[in-house]
């Protein structure tokens, strides 16, 4: 589904539809099960670990849980209170990575102060690593070889496929620089594919001329975890932006007492585009179909034996 609008310069916008795209994908994926099932093999299993109570975790694996569902997978919840400790998390790491019965797993970020994240990742077994955050994972994308892709930048890159958004030859800012969503969308989208082949700037907080190049870009991936970042003086007429925040703010006008808001002030910036992604409904769904695809490649040993 896509949706249309015009502005007062006769620009058609086109919003990507990120939930849409995110269910058909499911249903494919579904399709996909069955045909597992009918041959007598299980479906895919996927692991989540959960520390603590953080609101924005809780809502993100519960999502996750229920994408599953939908897929036809058996999903499996492994919950710690924030207290555990590292060596705690990392016998239970160590137990997945043996578990025959479990296809990939992840351990949903932020983790308490106490424990390094960076060690977590890289205690993962990179095959069960459908997060893609495994050095090993992030390498081999980097380099183009089969890999488990980061949910989130493999998310965008459909997004920009299923629309036929053009990419080759185009000037493509990404603004931040993280290791879940900056460096590796910006190292997909120089790819020699497709999407891809674009000229890729990078540009994050020391960056002295952002809004500059933000002006000359066809394609923004706003990614700073800033909300309304970017405003509408900061894009030409005709751009591609893709709205990849998700902050929870306070708000008055919800039952949960807050809303995601994403990097881009949408109301200033939309009429401006040729596509962008809303927040929420754009960029989010396809991230957890992203983990869905990478579940289901562990499953089949398709990428790793």
């Amino acid at each position: 589904m896509v949706i249309n609008s015009r502005n007062s310069n006769k620009r058609t916008m086109q919003l990507i539809d990120g939930k849409a795209i995110a269910d058909i994908i499911k249903q494919e994926i579904a399709v996909e099960v069955a045909t597992i099932k009918s041959m007598g093999q299980r479906p895919p299993h996927l692991a989540a670990i959960l520390v603590g109570h953080d609101g924005g975790s809780e809502t993100y694996v519960a999502h996750k849980v229920k994408a599953c569902e939908q897929c036809g997978f058996n999903s499996t919840l492994i919950r710690y209170e924030d207290t555990v400790t590292e060596t705690e998390l990392l016998a239970k790491i160590s137990e997945l990575n043996n578990d025959t019965a479990i296809d990939g797993f992840i351990v949903q970020l932020p983790l308490p102060k106490h424990i390094s994240e960076q060690k977590i990742i890289e205690a993962i077994d990179y095959r069960k690593d459908v997060d893609g955050f495994h050095p090993i994972n992030v390498g081999r994308t980097s380099i183009g070889l089969p890999a488990f892709v980061s949910a989130t930048p493999a998310g965008i890159m459909e997004l920009l496929k299923r629309y036929g958004i053009a990419t080759a030859g185009k000037h493509c800012v990404v603004l931040g620089r993280s290791n879940i969503v900056g460096k590796p969308v910006a190292n997909l989208m120089i790819q020699k594919a497709y999407p891809g082949n674009a000229t890729v700037t990078v540009c994050h907080s020391y960056s002295a001329d952002l809004v500059e190049q933000c002006q000359k870009a066809d394609i923004i991936i706003a990614a700073l975890g800033q909300p309304n970042f970017v405003k509408g003086n900061m894009i030409k007429d005709g751009a591609v932006v893709i709205d990849v925040g998700t902050t929870r703010v306070p708000s008055t006008t919800t039952k949960s007492g807050f809303k995601l808001t994403g990097d881009v002030l949408f109301d200033e910036v939309a009429p401006k585009c040729s596509y962008i992604t809303p927040v929420p409904g754009g960029v989010g769904p396809m991230t957890i179909v992203s983990l869905m695809r990478n579940t289901l490649l562990a499953a089949k040993k398709e990428l790793f034996k």
